[in-house]
């Protein structure tokens, strides 16, 4: 096992309502990234990832509010510091933020240089301009980004441009963790292959140590990330590798949200894409028990009944439910469904194509010889 880049136990953050009401968006999160991995983190839209990422790096502001758990950076544990001392030693420098719509984020008034310099000399003003440039240049020369791009303005650039830019300007500090919400989201095919580029770039050369991606492209995580934890209504309910999330998930919510999605392998024209009945549930007045339970087909009294435990098995993969994996392997193969049991059922079927086929040669073959005889 690698150093621990990033370490989270048991964080809870709550949104506070104008009406004084609490939204209990991240509750109980527990994870470990080690130098040099990704993290990929799924989910649909409400179950809380954006607020992990926000959660993350320490930094809280109305209506984000810390509750409780610790936040461990490279040995360094940043939960409940002053947000005056996490903006100035360790926001850009132990850990860096992508947010959602990046490309949106900067203004159009001032030149990219112009938003380097302020990174910069927030954590320390004696840094001459003329280094900050020099820094920028290769910096963004090093990513495959021209130059020239730190003397325009925003609403010069293209909006795969943009992106690049925002992440160059986020990771300048080379941070130890980046967390990239949806980095890739709004952008065409050909800009998306050119972010993850540049952020795998970023690793490969030690710009940064580790690294979280939130997208809602699955199969873009498995591509990308070396694991993937799946978030439901404020908690993560499975973790494994890439590879084992996308193509043996465990848990029933994990299984529905890997079904909904269309997977480039042989076999999948014959996979009906399957929904997940139901919405999440209210996360005022968090449901007792399993927070799946309401949608789930295989949903039991006891499911309702007080906090499910965490289950490792194979491995240090993790899965939050009150039933064994054993059990919910099987019923996933009694059930025919997925595309590990249509690629069975084809490579049956070809099987017994083959011997219809070889019965039908030797037919033929043994009529020809009998009419050969008779001749």
């Amino acid at each position: 096992m690698g150093k621990i880049m990033l370490e989270v136990k048991d964080l809870k953050t709550k949104y506070v309502t104008r009406f004084k009401e609490n939204v209990y968006a991240v509750d109980g999160v527990s994870l470990e990234i080690e130098e040099g991995k990704s993290l990929g983190v799924a989910g649909e839209s409400g179950c809380g990832k954006s607020t992990l990422a926000l959660s993350l790096m320490g930094y809280y502001f109305a209506p984000l509010h810390y509750i409780s758990g610790e936040i461990i950076i490279d040995g360094k544990n940043i939960s409940g510091m002053k947000p005056d001392d996490v903006r100035k030693n360790i926001l850009g420098t132990e850990v860096a933020y992508i947010p959602q719509a990046a490309m949106n984020a900067l203004n159009p008034t001032q030149k990219v240089i112009r938003f380097i310099e302020d990174v910069i000399h927030a954590h320390d003003k004696s840094v001459s301009k003329k280094d900050i440039f020099d820094m920028a240049r290769k910096r963004f020369e090093i990513l495959g980004l021209p130059q020239e791009v730190l003397n325009r303005y925003s609403v010069e650039l293209s909006g795969g441009m943009k992106q690049r830019t925002v992440i160059a300007i986020s990771t300048i500090l080379s941070p130890k963790v980046l967390i990239a919400d949806e980095p890739s989201s709004a952008l065409d095919v050909t800009s998306q292959k050119m972010v993850i580029k540049m952020m795998r770039d970023l690793m490969e050369k030690g710009y940064i140590k580790s690294m979280i991606f939130i997208t809602h492209e699955l199969p873009l995580l498995y591509n990308v990330t070396d694991h993937i934890m799946v978030m439901y209504a404020g908690q993560i309910v499975e973790r494994g590798t890439a590879r084992e999330m996308v193509f043996d998930p465990v848990h029933p919510y994990s299984k529905g949200l890997m079904g909904s999605i269309i997977v480039p392998e042989e076999g999948t024209r014959d996979v009906k894409l399957e929904a997940i009945p139901g919405t999440p549930p209210n996360l005022k007045k968090p449901p007792a028990g399993c927070r799946f339970a309401a949608r789930c087909k295989y949903v039991i009294p006891t499911c309702s009944l007080g906090e499910r435990s965490r289950r490792v098995f194979d491995d240090n993969r993790m899965h939050l439910c009150i039933h064994s994996v054993d059990f919910l392997r099987e019923t996933y193969a009694k059930e025919g469904t997925g595309i590990a049991a249509i690629k069975s059922q084809k490579s049956e079927n070809l099987k017994e194509n083959k011997k219809t086929s070889e019965k039908t040669q030797e037919n033929a073959s043994n009529k020809s010889s009998e009419n050969e005889s008779e001749v």
